[in-house]
C-alpha cells in the first residue's frame, strides 16, 4: 500500500473515530440530567457538600496558616457551618410552622381584604365573556378547569422524608468533613501527579481559580443577603408586621436564586401582610418594602461589591437555573449559580476543547495546507 494511500487511511480511521467519541459524548451529556435527577439522593447531598466545601476552603487555609492541624481545621469549619445552618434555621422554620398552622383560619381575611379585586376581575371577566358572546357565532364554550392535586403539609412533607433526610445530611456533612481534612494533601497530589512543570502550574490555577471565585461569591452574596434580610426584618418590624426575623430570613434565603427568588419572597409577604392587616393597602405594604430593598440590592449594592470579575452572563444564569431548578428543584435553583461559576471558571482556565478541529483535522474554518501552498504559488510575488 502506497504511503499516500496509508494516510488517507490513517486520516479516514481517526475521523471515524473522532466522530464515534463525539456521539458517545452527546449521548452521555444529554443523558446526564435524567441521570442526575433519578439519582438526586446521592447526587444532590454531594454536589451541595462539595459547594460548601469549597466556600469553608479559605476558612480551612486560614487556620492551617496559623499552625492549627488540618484535621481540627476542617472540624471547626464544619462546627461553624453547622451553627450559621442551625441558627437560621430556627428563626426561619420554627415560625413559619405557626403561620402554616393559622393560615386556614386566616382565609376568611384573606378573602376579605381581596374583595374588591375579585369583584373587579368578575366584572372584567364578566364584560369580556359578554363582548365574546356577541361577537362569536356560535355560544361560548364553558371553561373546563382542570383537577388540581393540593399539595401535602409541610409538616406531612417533613415527617415522610425524615429518614432519607437525616441521611442525606449525614451523608454531606461527612463529605463536607473529609473533603476539608485532606483538602491540603489532595491539592500537593493532584499537583504533583503532572509530568511537566507547565502542567502542574495549569493545575494549580484552575484550583485555585475555582476555590477562589466559589468561595468569594458564595460569601460575598451571603453577606449581602444576610444585610437585606436584617434590613426588610427591621423594615416589617416597624410597620408591625409579626415575625420580621422568620421574614427576613426567608427574603435573604429567597435572594440566592436569581430573578424568581425575590418575586416568590413578594408573593408570600403579600400573602402574610393579608393575613395580618384588615386594609389591603397596608397588606401590601411588606411586599412593597421587600421589593424597594431589593432593587437597591440588585441595582446598586451587589454590582458596586462584585465587580466585573463575578459578573455573568444573564443568559447562563437563567439557563443554568433553568436546568439545574429543573433537575433537583429549588435545591438546585440554589446551587444553580455557585455551579456555574465552577463550571465556567474551569472551562476559562483549562480551555475548552476543539472538538471541530479534532473531527475535521484543523477545524471548519481554517484552511488547509495544501490550498494554502497552491493560493500562494497562485499569487503574483513583487520585488520590494
Amino acid at each position: 500500500m502506497l504511503p499516500a494511500e496509508e494516510q488517507e487511511v490513517i486520516r479516514r480511521r481517526d475521523r471515524l473515530l473522532a466522530s464515534i467519541a463525539l456521539s458517545a459524548g452527546l449521548g452521555l451529556l444529554l443523558a446526564l440530567p435524567f441521570a442526575l435527577s433519578a439519582g438526586a439522593e446521592f447526587f444532590l447531598p454531594l454536589t451541595a457538600a462539595l459547594v460548601i466545601a469549597i466556600a469553608l476552603v479559605p476558612f480551612l487555609e486560614w487556620m492551617e496558616r496559623r499552625a492549627i492541624p488540618s484535621g481540627l481545621a476542617a472540624l471547626i469549619a464544619l462546627i461553624a457551618f453547622l451553627l450559621v445552618a442551625n441558627t437560621a434555621l430556627v428563626l426561619i422554620v420554627v415560625p413559619a410552622t405557626d403561620w402554616f398552622s393559622i393560615l386556614p383560619q386566616r382565609l376568611p381575611r384573606i378573602q376579605s381584604n381581596l374583595a374588591p379585586l375579585i369583584d373587579y376581575y368578575s366584572q372584567l371577566q364578566r364584560f369580556v365573556d359578554e363582548t365574546v358572546q356577541m361577537l362569536a357565532s356560535g355560544p361560548v364554550a364553558a371553561a373546563q378547569t382542570a383537577a388540581v392535586e393540593a399539595p401535602r403539609s409541610l409538616l406531612q412533607f417533613a415527617a415522610t422524608s425524615a429518614p432519607s433526610a437525616i441521611i442525606q445530611m449525614v451523608f454531606a456533612l461527612l463529605i463536607i468533613y473529609f473533603f476539608l481534612a485532606g483538602w491540603t494533601k489532595l491539592r500537593r497530589r493532584t499537583i504533583n501527579s503532572r509530568d511537566s512543570f507547565d502542567g502542574a502550574m495549569a493545575v494549580a490555577r484552575v484550583i485555585q481559580n475555582v476555590v477562589d471565585a466559589t468561595s468569594a461569591y458564595v460569601l460575598t452574596i451571603a453577606t449581602i443577603n444576610l444585610c437585606l434580610g436584617a434590613a426588610v426584618a427591621l423594615s416589617l418590624w416597624l410597620v408591625g408586621m409579626p415575625s420580621p426575623l422568620m421574614w427576613g430570613g426567608i427574603v435573604a434565603l429567597l435572594n440566592f436564586i436569581p430573578y424568581f427568588g425575590p418575586m416568590l419572597a413578594a408573593v408570600l409577604l403579600a400573602l402574610g401582610g393579608l393575613m395580618v392587616f384588615d386594609d389591603p393597602w397596608w397588606a401590601l405594604l411588606p411586599a412593597a418594602l421587600q421589593i424597594g430593598f431589593h432593587l437597591v440590592e440588585a441595582n446598586a449594592v451587589t454590582p458596586m461589591i462584585l465587580g466585573r470579575r463575578l459578573t455573568m452572563n444573564p443568559l447562563l444564569i437563567l439557563v443554568s437555573l433553568a436546568f439545574w431548578g429543573w433537575v433537583w428543584g429549588t435545591p438546585g435553583a440554589l446551587l444553580a449559580v455557585p455551579l456555574l461559576i465552577i463550571i465556567q471558571t474551569v472551562v476559562s482556565a483549562a480551555g475548552t476543547p476543539d472538538i471541530a478541529g479534532f473531527l475535521f483535522e484543523r477545524g471548519t474554518l481554517v484552511m488547509s495546507p495544501r490550498k494554502e501552498n497552491d493560493e500562494k504559488e497562485e499569487s503574483p510575488v513583487t520585488d520590494g
